[in-house]
């Protein structure tokens, strides 16, 4: 199954291509933020293997992700995570000075 995810826009860096992290219920993944220029800090996106491909208000994110909730194991089957939220082929090896703190999920 493919989805597109919402998620809330939680930190904005580089310009080509412009990524950011995007924070989906609890797991932080680094997203392509180039199709959603307008995006800020805060605002809410729609994700879709890797690449924020719209923006939505607070209150249709909440209600899309309360449908994706309601399908049994969407969510941890779209974001690749185990039932803690970790990604399961994480093994937590990082060069140093990594941005990844061994969850799986980005400081």
């Amino acid at each position: 199954m493919c989805l597109g995810i919402p998620g809330r826009v939680v930190e904005i860096h580089g310009d080509d291509p412009r990524m950011g992290v995007v924070d989906f219920d609890g797991v932080r993944r680094e997203v392509c933020l180039a199709f959603t220029p307008e995006a800020r800090a805060g605002d809410h996106v729609i994700v879709h293997v890797g690449f924020a491909i719209s923006m939505v208000d607070e209150e249709e994110a909440a209600r899309t992700l309360a449908v994706i909730r309601a399908i049994p194991d969407a969510l941890r089957d779209e974001l690749g995570t185990g039932g803690d939220g970790r990604d399961p082929t994480d093994t937590g090896d990082r060069p140093t000075g990594s941005r990844q703190d061994g969850t799986g999920r980005i400081r």
